[in-house]
């Protein structure tokens, strides 16, 4: 084992990778210069400056960094994405939380897929809603609407038909940008080249390990051309509808039933497995001719239906809401509704015959929790949106029974599924944040008194001029234990927002919240004021978030502690591949992943490799040892620290990222493997056995040697010379620890590098 000042035989090169938020290449190597040795601006390998600094370290001992924070792009890509693209990205992650099976994900992947798509349609809606049915037909037919508005009062000049064709350009130009936002620059972050043997259209939804997992160019083609189309079939069908009750012609009904084929053919190709096939011919489910030809289909389609909207029939004047527009909404919703809860039975099923799932986040029912997120995101943006719009153009006054209509204000009718939803976000974000103190207050005890026990051991003969320091310490440790206890928070989330998109679909009958409350418990008129001052409530609730969100990701330029909060929630969000929805923000491990194994292998074939993760990028450290060659990994070694592989990845990933599968892992690298973690650490912890220096480990084999428990603070006590007492370091930095210094030596000479060639 090398050690002091002794010589290495041959080069050993301990590769440090930062976790979420990123670190600069000086703070991950400890030094003042640093020069890239390899990668670009992006992404790139360092190396101290030769000459500067000081380093203890023997000849042959090197120390490089990669660092990758750059590929989550910066705080302006970021805030938008956080506010528009979020349903995106949460659907897209619920895939990958499904419960273990011991095979393919069975319908779950399917659902997902075609729960997206209706994200998508639910976007396209809103944006209708805003610009067709608010902006052209009802607010432009009316003169108060459009007094003193120049930008509005030339489109009341203009024939109906034109006016919703122009209008409808809108929604298209939304779709775009969502493309956009999602695409990012794919050569950038995404299809980075594959290894060879790594296949690019083989993988699979079921093993992270399997070649190619990581390059998924040709998904997201395949799902961005399946989702254009249902956006445009969404637009088309909404102007088609609107026509066919204007003034029904057979070249509308052909079209709108064109339309109609068009969606069920997308649905179709949804339910197809999302990846390429596994038998090496490379041949998928849907090829790139067929993709093309349905891009072709939609557009064409898109063309007819704006072109026959556009034809200045004489139609009947405009009256309440556009025709059709309402029900197409409720429909939507009730068909989500049947989507989630169709979900959460699969993923029951999925969790009572799956394998570890006891100690799985949320039992296994992470996948319909993360679903109903995005639904209730999309539907809340939705809502705020719509509303706000309406509210704005009929000068404050919309229609309800807490704000009758007034004489000559416009009559702008947003659909009740809106309202609906409104009143449903108010009462989930109302009880989830009532369920989340009250599970905070209700651990507070039993947190304290674990932490207390922790402390009292670490800290034994504490003079009583350290007491509040001892104190300080043990309120770190229960507050780091925070997380365990907000499943139940999760639980009352699911159960909130399936009752709500079940209600809500009570719009396909028209019943809305009011004349609910009437039929059912007899309401008087001021009950159901009250219900529709809950329901504006709602609304602008649903908006506050929006701009919460907003001017988070605005304050994270200055603050670095927000800063690192918006990261965690990116970098988490887009590290599995998209698979589900295509306009989510892009996957920057479709590049960390194999440069990283490509840069390991070239490593290897000078000597050995130490691969060192702290907190995400240890899950990045794992995913890119599962992706290496057997003939590499002698060469290999693994540390991470303050990780949240198990915490975290195994509990909320357990089909990906599980506990067989950090076994797997340990038994492919021989098991020079070594985990430090904290108990002040609110991220990192244990990965296999959570006992104290000097216990026997809780696990058996060699899975039981790899935790090392680290004390945090080192001590209490201010240092005869020091000023102060040791920081608390809780989840930064590890690397400084002496612990972390006998590790990698210790790694370094478990390596097998008889076969190495010597360093010169």
């Amino acid at each position: 084992m090398p050690g002091g000042g002794r010589a290495v035989a041959h080069e050993v090169v301990e590769l440090r990778v930062h976790g979420v938020s990123g670190a600069s290449a000086e703070a991950l190597l400890d030094h003042p210069v640093v020069s890239r040795v390899a990668g670009d601006d992006n992404a790139g390998f360092y190396r101290p400056r030769p000459g500067y600094g000081v380093s203890d370290r023997p000849p042959g001992f090197r120390v490089e960094a990669y660092r990758w924070g750059a590929l989550t792009a910066g705080g302006a890509v970021r805030t938008l994405s956080l506010l528009f693209l979020l349903p995106f990205m949460l659907v897209n992650i619920a895939v990958w939380t499904r419960p273990p099976t011991g095979g393919s994900g069975g319908i779950i992947g399917p659902l997902c897929r075609l729960l997206a798509a209706t994200l998508t349609a639910a976007f396209v809606l809103s944006i209708v809603g805003v610009t067709v049915d608010i902006v052209g037909w009802q607010c432009t037919p009316y003169p108060p609407c459009v007094r003193s508005r120049g930008y509005l009062g030339w489109l009341a000049d203009l024939p109906l038909g034109p006016r919703l064709a122009l209008l409808a350009l809108l929604p298209i130009a939304a779709l775009r940008l969502l493309w956009w936002l999602g695409e990012r620059s794919a050569r950038a972050f995404e299809a980075f080249p594959a290894e060879r043997g790594q296949d690019r259209s083989s993988g699979g939804e079921d093993r992270i390990d399997r070649p190619g997992f990581w390059n998924d160019a040709l998904v997201v083609q395949r799902l961005r051309a399946i989702h254009v189309a249902v956006g445009l079939g969404t637009l088309d069908a909404s102007l088609l509808g609107a026509q066919l009750h204007i003034y029904p012609t057979p070249v509308a009904y052909v079209l709108f039933v064109a339309v109609w084929f068009l969606l069920a053919a997308c649905a179709v190709l949804l339910c197809l497995p999302a990846r390429r096939g596994e038998d090496g011919s490379g041949r998928g489910p849907v090829d790139l001719r067929g993709i093309r030809t349905l891009r072709r289909v939609a557009t064409g389609l898109t063309v007819l239906a704006l072109l026959y909207t556009a034809v200045p029939l004489e139609p009947q004047p405009p009256h309440e809401q556009l025709p059709g527009y309402e029900g197409a909404v409720a429909a939507l919703i009730a068909v989500q509704a049947a989507l989630l809860a169709v979900l959460t039975a699969t993923s029951l099923h999925q969790r009572r015959r799956g394998h570890n799932t006891a100690s799985s986040w949320l039992s296994g029912l992470a996948t319909p929790v993360l679903a109903a997120a995005a639904v209730a995101a999309s539907y809340g943006f939705a809502a705020a949106l719509v509303y706000r719009v309406a509210d704005v153009l009929d000068r404050g006054e919309i229609p309800n029974p807490a704000r009758p209509n007034l004489p000559g204000a416009p009559p702008l009718e947003p659909p009740v599924s809106y309202r609906w939803a409104a009143l449903a976000g108010l009462v989930a974000v109302v009880v989830v944040a009532a369920t989340t103190v009250w599970r905070i207050v209700a651990t507070r005890r039993r947190r304290r008194r674990l932490a207390e026990e922790v402390v009292r051991r670490d800290f034994p003969d504490t003079p009583p001029e350290a007491l509040p320091r001892r104190a300080a310490v043990r309120d770190v440790v229960a507050r780091a234990a925070v997380a365990e206890q907000l499943s139940p928070a999760f639980i009352v989330f699911l159960v909130l927002s399936l009752l709500g998109v079940a209600v809500v679909a009570l719009d396909l009958i028209g019943v809305g919240p009011s004349n609910l409350s009437e039929e059912l418990v007899h309401t008087d008129g001021q009950a159901t004021t009250n219900l529709a001052i809950a329901t504006d409530a709602g609304i602008y609730v649903i908006g506050l978030v929006a701009l919460g969100i907003l001017v988070l990701g605005l304050l994270s330029y200055r603050s670095g502690d927000t800063r690192r909060t918006v990261a965690v929630i990116w970098d988490l969000g887009t590290f599995w591949p998209r698979t589900v929805h295509p306009f989510a923000p892009p996957c920057y491990a479709e590049r960390a992943v194999p440069e990283l194994a490509k840069r390991v292998t070239a490593l290897t074939a000078r000597g050995g490799v130490i691969l060192s993760g702290h907190s995400h990028g240890s899950v990045l450290a794992a995913a890119t040892l599962l992706q290496l060659p057997a003939e590499v990994l002698g060469r290999v070694a693994l540390l991470t620290h303050g990780s949240p592989l198990h915490r975290l990845y195994a509990r909320l990933c357990p089909a990906f990222l599980g506990d067989p599968t950090l076994h797997e892992l340990g038994d492919r690298i021989g098991w020079r493997w070594v985990n430090l973690w904290r108990d002040t650490d609110p991220i990192g912890g244990p990965l296999f056995s959570a006992h104290r220096p000097g216990e026997p480990p809780r696990t058996p084999g060699p899975a039981g040697t790899v935790d090392r428990r680290l004390r945090d603070p080192r001590a209490v006590v201010v240092d005869p010379d020091d000023t102060v007492p040791p920081p608390i370091d809780r989840h930064w930095p590890y690397h400084t620890d002496r612990a972390y210094e006998a590790a990698v030596r210790e790694l370094a000479g478990r390596l097998d590098l008889t076969d190495a060639p010597a360093d010169r």
